[in-house]
C-alpha cells in the first residue's frame, strides 16, 4: 500500500523540519534552527536516522552475526547453522529466512552478476538444505516484486512462475515446516490464484500453524481490496483471526493492519478519531500489552501502531511505541518508502514534539 497521501506531503515538509518542532503547550510549531524550544529526539537517547536499521523490525542479534559472517567471508554456513537451530513452526524461523533472502536480494542489485556468491554456494553444495532453499525461494519472491520492472512486466511474471517452484521444491525438503508456503502466498497475490487455489494454500499452513501472526499478515494481502477481494472480505479475515486468536496472541492486532491496507487516499482529520480506527487500535494495543515480551512479531505491531498513534495525537502512547522499537525500522508501514528510515524519523518527531507539548520530556517516559 502505498503510504498515505497526506502522510507523504506531511513527510515531505517535516522532514526537513522535524528537528525544529516546538515543544509548546497546546500545539506542535515550527521553531528557528538551534532554538533552545525545539524537540530533540536525541534527548530521548533515540537512535539517529542514519544509525536506523531498515533490515529488520527489531534487535536479532545472531541474526545480525550469521549475515555478517555470511556477507564477510562468502560462506554460507553460518545462515545453515542459525536456520536449522530455530523452530520451524515459529514466527523467527519466516523472518529470519526474509532477511537473509533481502539480504541477498540487495547484494545482486548493488552487484549485478557477482552478488549474492554465498547463497549461489549454499544451493549448489548442499542442494537438499531446507534453509538454503527457502532463502532461495525468498530472493526470487522480492527480485519480482522489487526489480523486475513492476507488477504485470514479462520480468516480474517469469520470476515469480520461478519462486513458485522453488516454494514448492522448499516445502518437499521441510514437511510441516510453514515458511515455504507462507513464502508462496506473496506468489500467488501476484500470479492471480483462484479463491480455491488460495485456500488450498492457506490450508496447508493453519494445519501446521495456525496462530502464525506472519502468515495472516501476508494472506490479509490477498484478500485487500487493491489484490483479489474487497474490504469487507480482509475485515471479515482479520476479525475471524483476531477472534479465534488464543491468548497472548497478537492476532488480535490484524484488524489494525485491515484498516491500514484500506485508508481512503485522501484523508480527512475525522478519520482518525472514528469508531473503525479507534477499535482497530484497542485491539492492537491489547495485543501488544498481553503478548510475550519476546514475541518476534510484537516489533511489527509496535511499528503499526505509531503509524496510526501519531496522527491520533496520542502522544504518549506514541512515545512508548517508539522507545520499544527505535532503532529498527524493516516494517509496516515504513518498509513501503522509498526511504523507511526517514519516513520513520518524521513519525518519531512528531511523537516527541506532541509528547513535550503536553508535558512528557525525557524524565518522564518510562525506560
Amino acid at each position: 500500500m502505498e503510504i498515505l497521501w497526506f502522510l507523504l506531503a506531511m513527510g515531505l515538509l517535516l522532514a526537513a523540519f522535524s528537528p525544529y518542532l516546538r515543544r509548546r503547550r497546546g500545539g506542535v510549531q515550527l521553531v528557528e534552527p538551534g532554538s533552545p524550544d525545539a524537540a530533540d529526539p536525541e534527548n530521548y537517547g533515540f537512535a539517529r536516522q542514519e544509525q536506523l536499521d531498515v533490515r529488520v523490525p527489531g534487535p536479532d542479534e545472531d541474526l545480525m552475526d550469521a549475515l555478517e559472517a555470511v556477507q564477510r567471508t562468502g560462506r554460507w554456513q553460518a545462515a545453515s547453522q542459525l536456520l536449522a537451530g530455530t523452530p520451524k513452526e515459529g514466527e523467527l524461523r519466516w523472518q529470519r529466512v526474509q532477511a537473509f533472502g533481502g539480504a541477498a536480494a540487495l547484494e545482486l542489485v548493488r552487484q549485478p552478476g557477482s552478488g549474492a556468491q554465498w547463497l549461489k554456494a549454499w544451493r549448489l553444495e548442499a542442494e537438499k538444505d531446507a534453509g538454503g532453499a527457502q532463502v532461495h525461494a525468498e530472493l526470487l519472491v522480492q527480485q519480482a516484486w522489487r526489480h523486475s520492472g513492476g507488477v504485470g512486466s514479462a520480468d516480474h511474471r517469469i520470476i515469480l512462475e520461478e519462486a513458485r517452484e522453488a516454494c514448492r521444491k522448499a516445502a518437499l525438503l521441510a514437511p510441516g515446516d510453514p515458511v515455504p508456503h507462507i513464502t508462496e502466498l506473496a506468489v500467488a497475490r501476484a500470479l492471480g490464484y483462484s479463491e480455491a487455489e488460495f485456500d488450498a494454500l492457506w490450508a496447508k499452513i493453519i494445519d501446521v500453524a495456525p496462530a502464525h501472526m506472519g502468515a495472516h499478515l501476508a494472506a490479509l494481502h490477498y484478500w485487500c481490496e487493491k489484490w483479489h477481494g474487497s474490504r469487507e472480505q480482509a475485515d471479515a479475515f482479520a476479525h475471524a483471526a483476531a477472534a479465534r486468536a488464543p491468548q497472548g496472541s497478537l492476532l488480535a492486532a490484524l484488524p489494525l493492519f485491515a484498516v491500514y491496507e484500506h485508508v481512503p487516499e485522501v484523508v480527512l482529520t475525522n478519520f482518525w478519531r472514528g469508531a473503525v480506527v479507534a477499535r482497530a487500535v484497542e485491539g492492537a494495543l491489547y495485543a501488544v500489552h498481553t503478548a510475550r515480551p519476546d514475541d518476534p512479531m510484537l516489533a511489527h505491531v509496535r511499528h503499526m501502531l505509531l503509524s496510526f498513534l501519531v496522527p491520533m495525537e496520542r502522544w504518549a502512547e506514541a512515545m512508548e511505541q517508539v522507545r520499544h522499537v527505535d532503532g529498527y525500522v524493516g516494517a509496516l508501514p515504513w518498509s513501503v518508502s522509498a526511504d523507511p528510515a526517514a519516513q520513520y524519523a518524521v513519525y518519531r518527531a512528531l511523537a516527541v514534539a506532541g509528547y513535550e507539548a503536553n508535558g512528557g520530556s525525557p524524565a518522564t517516559l518510562p525506560h
